[in-house]
């Protein structure tokens, strides 16, 4: 009987252990991502996409436990595409909400608007679509997502002004415009070098107000000078309207694009459909044969099957890819360095390749992509206006760099009506 009553209370004593002594995971905190995202205003496309992908793989690492054993949390603030509230955004994660780990929101715009205060808490920062966001401050803890190399505006428009170079009769005249905000300046200071380089004479070369909203006389103007090339860098609300007014004017030109954003998203796409025919813009992948990495259709379908849902871009070949590819990254360098230690994170993400869904990512010393890897490509063959033939090869050729060519330049741009 005694030995009864000494074993039924080791099992009461071993059940309450067991009620209290839960994993130590399980009562740690998560670890705390935080970042501002453009829910609303000019870049709300892109930046709800994100926001969908990094809830994918919010999901899918909590669903394995976690990253070093404790569950991820996402935290995370509307910055409405306006650079002005971004300060208050990262002071908030930082100071009140007091995250462990930082990323940026989308865009070039809102990413240089967020250094200072990222710099002023010697944070690591993993930025997202940022064109050259680090040339003003060389801060050793900043790597972005886009693949433009150590000379990003450069990057952009090389692939521009090289295959004009090669058009018969060859090009004499260029016109620059873009919008006069951070990634239009940094966009359309390099073209004015490329031009250059290349030997085009500049007819036109003029930054509009970011609030514009009726493109038409500048477009009227262009099509008075008649340059054989035009070079656009604009935001996304600024491409549809330049566009609109391109077909309303009648604007041709031999090449006519180069550095408009936006028009990698599907809804865009299904906007304008065959009158995109011929456009050239930048990018960062397409689904041509040229550019099949490891993983990649897994994710993207796992993407669009949420993506209607969730009321974001149904295609999502622009931004999911890379933002998927960033948290892959960040995923791998809190696991090889044991935590999130800022100095320990930037230290490994200098020095190490990383295996991504968008291929192989290195970073040089400023941060940015080494090599460089952005596209030109040029919509050929668009019938219609449903997106799902964008997620087709031989929509967007690409035209460069040379290791990713798929197709060859059509040209001239000529408005259509269709």
């Amino acid at each position: 009987m005694k030995v009864l009553s000494r074993l039924v209370a080791g099992a009461v004593l071993l059940g309450v252990c067991a009620l209290f002594a839960e994993p130590l995971a399980a009562k740690e905190p998560p670890i705390t991502i935080g970042f501002g995202m453009s829910l609303s205003g000019g870049l709300a496309g892109g930046g709800k996409a994100a926001l969908l992908t990094y809830k994918i793989w919010q999901k899918e690492i909590n669903a394995k436990g976690g990253l070093l054993g404790r569950k991820v949390k996402l935290v995370y603030y509307d910055d409405q595409t306006n650079p002005a509230l971004v300060p208050g955004i990262y002071s908030k994660l930082l100071d009140i909400d007091k995250v462990d780990i930082v990323i940026s929101g989308y865009g070039t715009n809102l990413v240089v608007a967020a250094m200072p205060v990222i710099m002023a808490h010697k944070k690591t920062f993993l930025a997202f679509y940022a064109l050259d966001g680090n040339a003003k401050f060389h801060y050793k803890r900043y790597f972005t997502m886009q693949p433009s190399g150590p000379h990003p505006g450069i990057a952009q428009g090389e692939g521009f002004f090289k295959l004009a170079s090669g058009i018969t009769p060859r090009p004499k005249t260029i016109a620059l415009v873009g919008a006069d905000a951070e990634f239009g300046q940094i966009s359309i200071v390099a073209a004015r070098k490329l031009a250059k380089e290349y030997g085009f004479k500049i007819v036109y070369d003029e930054l509009y107000p970011p609030n514009t909203v009726d493109f038409t006389s500048i477009v009227r103007t262009l099509k008075v000078l008649h340059p054989d090339l035009v070079y656009i860098a604009s935001y996304p609300p600024d491409s549809a309207g330049m566009l609109r007014a391109i077909h309303e004017v009648g604007l041709s030109a031999k090449m006519l694009g180069g550095g408009m954003v936006g028009l990698q998203y599907a809804a865009l796409k299904e906007e304008f459909g065959p009158q995109l025919d011929r456009l050239i813009d930048y990018d960062y992948w397409v689904p041509e044969p040229t550019m099949k990495f490891k993983g990649l259709d897994t994710f993207l379908a796992k993407y669009r099957k949420q993506a209607a849902a969730a009321g974001v871009d149904p295609l999502g070949i622009y931004i999911p890819p890379y933002a998927y590819a960033q948290m892959q990254i960040l995923t791998q360098t809190v696991k090889a360095v044991h935590g999130y230690n800022d100095a320990k994170m930037a230290a490994y993400l200098h020095k190490t390749t990383f295996k991504t869904v968008v291929g192989n990512v290195k970073w040089g010393p400023d941060g940015e992509w080494n090599p460089a890897r952005e596209l030109l490509v040029q919509y050929q063959n668009i019938k219609g206006h449903g997106w799902k033939q964008f997620a087709k090869p031989g929509r967007q050729v690409i035209l460069w760099p040379p290791q990713f060519k798929s197709g060859s330049l059509e040209e001239p741009f000529n408005p259509t009506w269709q």
